[in-house]
């Protein structure tokens, strides 16, 4: 008989809080803090990502060899790691989008 393991963090609060120690021990708040997403080829995607993270925030741009997609490294000044699950929840909503 197969013995089940316990899934490792399986509990999504405890999985935030160790991301949150993480954060706050290779990050000295406020600072700039870098993002990275793919997202399908449309200009609706990257005005959705150009609204979560203002005019004030770097992007840069790079197209897929095939066109279908963009990836897109943003660097934005946060001032915790609570900014940052709330910038990635957001973008979460932009629909096919991965972050890295």
């Amino acid at each position: 008989m197969l013995e089940e393991k316990p899934e490792e963090n399986s509990n999504p609060v405890s999985e935030r809080e160790r991301m949150r120690t993480q954060l706050n021990e290779t990050h000295k708040w406020p600072c700039e803090f870098m993002f990275k997403f793919i997202v399908p080829k449309g200009n609706e995607n990257e005005a959705a990502l150009r609204v979560i993270f203002g005019l004030k925030s770097k992007m840069k741009m790079r197209e897929s060899s095939t066109g279908k997609y963009r990836s897109f490294t943003i660097l934005s000044r946060v001032s915790g790691a609570d900014e940052v699950f709330d910038r990635y929840e957001a973008a979460a909503n932009i629909p096919g989008i991965i972050a890295l």
